[in-house]
Parts: C-alpha cells; structure tokens; sequence
C-alpha cells in the first residue's frame, strides 16, 4: 500500500519530460534571450491556434491577465464588476486594483457563479462580469452570453482553472470579450514558475492588451498609454512550448482518475462529488468532494498517509478587505464542506485506488 500520497508533487514529472526541459533551458541560456523572442512567439500562436482565437498575448502570470483583461475594457474608477463568491482571491483584487467595485453574487451547488442571481446584482454602474471555471467545470456560457446580449456589461472569463475545457465545441475563455488564462505550476498546463496569457475573439482588442503587458509602449520608447510589466518570462515560455506536447495525454490520465473516484465513491451517501462532466466542460483540474464531515475526514486522510486540500476555506465577501456584510448561504456552505482530493498525471491507478478505499473505511460517527 502506498504510504504517502501527496496531493501534487512535480518532481514526479517522468525522466524523458525533465531532460526535454533541461535541453530547453540549455538552448535558451547558450542563445542569451531571456525576455521576448521566438519562444514567446511560438506559444502564442500554439495558444491562438488552440483556441482557434485571432490572438493569444503571453503574459506574467494569470493576476496580470485579469487586470489587464480589465484596463483594456476601459473598466475603472466607479465601474462595479459582478465577481462570484467563491474564487481565488484575484479575481476580486483586480478589481479593486483598476479602481473599480467588486459586487458579489452567489455560487450554485457546485461552486460556479448563480446566474440566476444576476438581475439582484445588476446595477447602472455595471460594467462587467467576470464568470469564474472554478475546479476546472465550466459555467454555462451560452446562458450568459445570453443574459448579457443587449446589454453594455463586458464578460471577462477567469479561466484560470479550466484550460482544455470546452463547450458545444468551443473552449473556455472564448465566449466571452476576454479570455484569462494562468499557466501557475499547478495547473492542467503549468509553468515552471509564474505564467499566463490572454486570448480573445476580437482582434481590435490585441494592440491595446500588448501595449498594457510592456509598459504602454509597442515600440521601445515609444509609450502611449500607463501600462506595466507584465511580460511573459521567456523561460517559461520555452518550458511551455515543451509541456504543451504533453498536454492532451495529461488530460487522459487525469479523466481516467477521475473516473475511479466516480466509481468508487458514488455509493457513499455522505458525499457530494462533482458533477461527472462527459462533453468537455469539465477539465479534471480539481476532484472536490463535499461532506459535512470534512475537517474529520481530512484529519483521517492525513493520518492515512494522504494530502488534501481546501479550496477554499472563506468566500471572497467575507474576507477581511472584500466583506460586504451580506450572506451567501451556498458559497459558505460549500466552503464549509469543499475538500479536493488528489488528482494529477503523476498519480497512479494503485493510489487513488488506496484513497478511495481509506474514505470508504472512514466512519463520519467515530472519532477514529
């Protein structure tokens, strides 16, 4: 029986992945050009073709993304911006960032924005919407579009977690005006630091989007508008450009995974799991589970030798500098309740197997 399983450990890639890695870095650092380039260049247009977008612009990391995503938008001081309850915390700080006003609205049972919610939420001054992939499930998009059609209200996907998903044949991040995408080591496809892009439908927006990401200027020197370093690292661009391979049979063993839990845990009443997602709109980035029992079952796990973890403990609107004073009865429960369980490439069949049967031999009436 395995005796530690960790919930991500990347120095867990395979042999033949780090040497690929190792001759890239080798490459780069023999050619001297570590900001800009042809790697910065290739990923962009393997992204741009991925998405069957007109542009893809590489960027820092995916904080920079929605920022950016913000300013080119024209969004700011006395704007508001619906933003769900539950997120990571950058998608409400970018708001703020920008000047702009986070209004918080409720999740579903699954932990995506509550679109049903929306017209409590709408107000003159909103500007946009910023629908969140939150564990990797897409928001019905379609739904959105739309609800907005018609409307003066921007969508900007935070598609963070949901690389790879699509829907009725399109992928996340191109629904919406814009795409925000976050490449953060632990993501479906991540870097070997900190990375991110932005994509879009509307070509008209590229210019501006590459402007903001190198201090206001397309031209050395020439800067015409208060921009930022938000450049992509060329080294993670060259790492990517070599993961990216990888990429689709990642998803393969992360769907197979997947699909032990389903099977092995569906029989237990004192779980939610996920919604077991067959077109796609499901990236397998995150296996939550949901049970009143979770600080005790992630207690046993740990005790079993297994890492979990909780995303996320708190709602945004009841954070410290996001508190609005008002309730979200699911977003609270949920992050009551939410716990993600291992779930990567790196993983194998005989370890989640192990997890599996230690949540089915924990007793949520024992102290153990």
């Amino acid at each position: 029986m395995p005796s530690n399983i960790p919930f991500l450990d990347l120095a867990r890639f395979p042999e033949d992945l780090k040497n690929s890695l190792l001759k890239k870095f080798s490459e780069m650092l023999n050619a001297g050009l570590f900001s800009g380039g042809k790697e910065v260049a290739a990923f962009e247009h393997k992204l741009s073709l991925y998405h069957e977008s007109p542009f893809a612009v590489a960027c820092a990391n995916g904080t920079d993304a929605l920022e950016i995503a913000l300013r080119a938008l024209k969004i700011g001081q006395g704007d508001e911006v619906i933003v769900p309850a539950i997120s990571w915390v950058s998608t409400a700080e970018v708001v703020c960032l920008v000047g702009a006003k986070p209004i918080f609205i409720d999740v579903d049972q699954t932990g995506l924005i509550d679109t049903s919610k929306l017209d409590q939420a709408i107000s003159s001054r909103t500007k946009a919407i910023i629908p969140v992939h939150l564990y990797g499930q897409m928001v019905d998009m379609p739904r959105l579009m739309k609800y907005v059609r018609g409307k003066s209200i921007k969508v900007i996907e935070d598609t963070a977690q949901a690389f790879g998903c699509h829907l009725h044949g399109r992928m996340a991040g191109t629904y919406g005006d814009i795409g925000c995408l976050s490449f953060y080591p632990s993501k479906n496809l991540g870097a070997l630091g900190e990375a991110g892009a932005i994509i879009s439908q509307q070509a008209e927006y590229e210019t501006e989007i590459r402007s903001l990401i190198n201090h206001g200027q397309l031209l050395r020197d020439e800067h015409l508008a208060i921009g930022k370093n938000a450049r992509i690292d060329t080294l993670q661009a060259g790492f990517l450009n070599i993961l990216f391979e990888s990429f689709e049979a990642w998803q393969q063993k992360r769907k197979y995974l997947a699909n032990i839990y389903w099977e092995s845990l569906k029989d237990a009443a004192w779980l939610t799991l996920p919604p077991k997602a067959i077109d796609g709109s499901y990236n397998f980035h995150l296996y939550t589970i949901q049970t009143t029992f979770r600080n005790k079952l992630k207690d046993f796990l740990k005790n079993s030798g297994i890492q979990t973890v909780i995303h996320y403990p708190t709602p945004i609107p009841k954070m410290t500098p996001y508190n609005d004073g008002q309730t979200y009865p699911n977003a609270e429960r949920i992050c009551n309740e939410i716990l993600s369980l291992p779930l990567n490439p790196w993983l194998s069949e005989n370890e989640v197997l192990y997890i599996c049967e230690s949540i089915k031999k924990f007793n949520p009436n024992s102290d153990f």
